[in-house]
């Protein structure tokens, strides 16, 4: 179920049912989400994000009952505008004593609680939402949910067919200019000779032919590449279905000039046919002195 360029998705249903944790997964996914929009502001949403040439393809506006008296104008806003750009509404709902649990562990009282209890609260957006959800595209039921899993089932829903899920950076750096810090992976390769001390590799890096052919030439070094990438699919495979969007492994030399370039760049090679993977690479110190 894959969003349309210009599209619109208008993301609503009951206090404490992820609408945030929705919105946030939209948001990594290169969306324009707006919060606690009324629904009479959707039209002048739509027209600046038309205006802005491109920018703004996708746009999700979250509506929900925090708009008060101005949130009753949903459903007239919403069938006003399915005529023009593509539009769906996304309904998040749960049960009632999951959503008593949930605002229970924040220690917040629901926007319609009022002099009442939770329990009246949730009673009264049930009843003012239920034209709104017999309406929606796709109704979520996110009682079974953790917050992870519910990001996940959002991005299956809205991302472009073909997409990334998951973006790994390949990093090559020097030892001797110090551990990066932005990392979840980190292999040495100096265990393997250094290209540093063959005068005719010196002044040569791990992107050239030479330095690369030697580099692999050596004892252990295909033998740590491969087993090392058929290590990492799975927890690649891992970090897509814990919604994880971005990891960094990266690969030391001493001067991150030789093997950590030649190694950074074959694991990318391997790892760049893992399902919905999407894989960079980034030589942190390559030219350095």
């Amino acid at each position: 179920m894959a969003g349309a360029a210009g599209e619109v998705l208008i993301v609503t249903g009951m206090s404490g049912a992820g609408r945030t944790t929705a919105a946030n997964a939209l948001e990594d996914m290169g969306w324009y989400v707006v919060d606690n929009l009324p629904p009479q502001m959707l039209r002048p949403l739509l027209e600046i994000s038309e205006a802005a040439a491109g920018a703004l393809p996708k746009v999700a506006a979250v509506v929900d009952v925090r708009g008060r008296d101005l949130f009753g104008a949903l459903p007239a806003v919403t069938q006003a505008l399915r005529g023009g750009r593509p539009l769906r509404v996304l309904f998040l709902d749960a049960s009632d004593d999951v959503l008593v649990r949930r605002f229970e562990s924040v220690r917040r009282p629901h926007p319609l609680q009022d002099d009442g209890t939770l329990l009246d609260g949730i009673h009264r957006e049930r009843e003012r939402l239920s034209a709104i959800r017999e309406g929606a595209d796709v109704i979520l039921d996110t009682s079974s949910l953790n917050i992870h899993q519910l990001a996940t089932r959002v991005t299956d829903l809205f991302r472009e067919e073909g997409d990334a899920r998951h973006t790994l950076t390949v990093m090559s750096f020097g030892f001797k200019y110090g551990l990066p810090t932005d990392v979840d992976l980190v292999a040495d390769m100096r265990f393997l000779p250094n290209p540093f001390w063959i005068p005719e590799l010196k002044a040569h890096t791990g992107e050239e032919p030479q330095v690369r052919d030697y580099v692999l030439s050596q004892q252990g070094a295909l033998e740590f590449i491969d087993t090392y990438a058929r290590a990492l699919r799975p927890v690649l495979e891992g970090y897509q279905r814990e919604n994880k969007q971005h990891s960094v492994v990266a690969v030391g030399c001493t001067g991150g000039k030789h093997r950590s370039v030649v190694t950074a760049l074959e694991l990318a090679r391997r790892l760049s046919s893992v399902p919905g993977v999407a894989v960079r690479v980034k030589h942190r110190d390559l030219g350095r002195e």
